[in-house]
């Protein structure tokens, strides 16, 4: 059979300029590519790569002729998987078509009475994809459960108020088909050593996971809701394998929470140290985590740990005990000192609540300067799709389809400032956070073109930040 699996394209102009600095491969895709046989033709179509997204999706159905199309979605994306899927039923109307994906996974009722798909499969998808093939190609539908739910069941009410499926253990999950996309595509803005020459400030980059869920209870975040409160990991041996395997050398963890085992990220780090497989990371921790085991990060550091993401929201005690984090300012703060000595760069993520009014901002932006050489990024609190504070929050959401504006960018929820006084404060904490930016206080040496290339990538994104009220209509 002829599959095609597809990564929809971005609706709204703020999360598309960001992948002028990020743009990793659709792994979520390849794994799920990676559980069917290889007598089938697949092929991954990765819409976010191309100007004219819908153009390039009908000229594929047309061309290709898949007998399965397969979307997956965040909730932002799940307005253009309806697009999308009533263009291949009217191309083909025997195509078979299946969402998956977090949006289908947190929201399957948002597909209920769609017409233009067929099933949606929640959870992990990698290792139920043959089973579901098997049944098509027996003319038969696959098995209605917790994880495959088709449209048309009688039972579908049912179906959906039942909680996501169980993680499966690492040992069921296949090797991804990273042959079925172009390395060259995905790339990461990196941060070089204290004077480094570097050769590209945009290199090839492989995103690797090595566990999945998280066990602490942050009130923004989905990820403990998708997984069940669960947290399934990779042994330290089969993912060094995978990253020796890899033809790149620079590494994206996207694991939701790495670190959280430190004596099997030490093992990991070991091993790497060991064979002598020398290639540079990014992954996520959190402060709390850093300060407890200092010496595992040291360790990563040798190993080529080269910027360390970390959430640290607020230096505010009751705006972090609000959003139950479980940290505490200091923490924060040590945090930052620590992987300052240690050399690791640190990419800072803060949040800005709705509510922030103009004395806010000045306040999060001393709060920014006092950090010192990082990278900083914001995002604006929203409620999570599928959560019960998105339930809580639903008469006071502004927009009439909140998970389109659900990218941590834009405001479902009322605002205390003027929209576009507010966008303008919130695009201007981005302006003074590159004053500390690693490439200017690192002094990095890199190509000319790179360094332009940054540049305008920066001002297209805060261009954006700033024109964002003009996406509310």
């Amino acid at each position: 059979m002829n599959i095609l699996f597809v990564k929809p394209h971005l609706p709204l102009k703020v999360a598309r300029e960001l992948h002028r600095l990020l743009h990793l491969e659709p792994l979520e895709l390849e794994l799920v590519a990676g559980g069917i046989d290889k007598k089938h033709n697949i092929e991954i179509l990765d819409l976010s790569l191309y100007k004219k997204p819908v153009n390039v999706f009908t000229k594929k159905i047309e061309s290709f002729k898949p007998e399965i199309v397969g979307f997956t979605a965040y909730s932002n994306q799940a307005k253009n998987v309806l697009i999308l899927a009533e263009i291949v039923k009217n191309h083909l109307p025997e195509t078979f078509t299946i969402i998956g994906g977090i949006h289908a996974t947190i929201e399957p009722g948002y597909f209920k009475n769609c017409k233009d798909i067929d099933i949606i499969v929640r959870g992990d998808g990698s290792t139920i994809i043959q089973d579901i093939l098997s049944s098509l190609e027996n003319a038969s539908l696959p098995r209605e459960s917790s994880s495959v739910i088709p449209v048309i069941s009688e039972n579908f009410d049912e179906l959906i108020n039942n909680p996501p499926p169980p993680l499966p253990d690492y040992s069921q999950i296949p090797n991804p088909r990273r042959d079925l996309v172009k390395p060259s595509d995905y790339y990461c803005i990196w941060t070089g050593e204290p004077g480094e020459k570097m050769q590209t400030l945009f290199p090839d980059v492989a995103t690797v996971r090595t566990s999945t869920g998280c066990p602490h209870r942050c009130r923004f975040c989905v990820v403990h809701f998708l997984a069940n409160g669960k947290y399934v990991q990779r042994s330290p041996e089969d993912v060094v394998d995978e990253i020796a395997s890899l033809k790149q050398n620079h590494i994206y963890f996207v694991d939701d929470e790495m670190f959280i085992n430190p004596k099997r990220v030490k093992r990991i780090a070991e091993l790497l140290l060991e064979k002598n497989i020398r290639k540079r990371y990014i992954s996520w921790a959190r402060s709390d985590t850093i300060c407890t085991y200092p010496e595992i990060f040291k360790l990563w550091k040798e190993a080529g740990l080269s910027t360390l993401y970390v959430g640290l929201e607020s230096m505010d005690a009751a705006t972090l005990e609000d959003y139950n984090k479980g940290i505490k300012p200091n923490e924060n703060r040590k945090a930052v000192r620590i992987l300052d000595e240690l050399g690791i760069c640190l990419h800072a993520a803060f949040m800005v609540k709705p509510e922030f009014q103009e004395e806010d901002f000045i306040k999060l932006r001393k709060m920014v300067e006092s950090i010192g050489t990082a990278e900083v990024t914001f995002t604006v609190f929203s409620p999570p799709p599928g959560t019960p504070l998105w339930e809580e929050h639903k008469s006071d959401f502004i927009v009439d389809d909140p998970y389109l504006f659900y990218d941590c960018m834009h405001t479902i929820l009322p605002l205390k400032l003027p929209m576009k006084k507010f966008y303008k404060y919130f695009s201007l904490l981005s302006l003074f956070a590159l004053r500390n930016n690693p490439w200017r206080r690192r002094k990095i040496k890199a190509p000319l073109k790179d360094m332009l290339r940054m540049f305008h990538a920066g001002m297209k994104y805060g261009s954006a930040l700033k024109k964002i009220s003009k996406d509310y209509k």
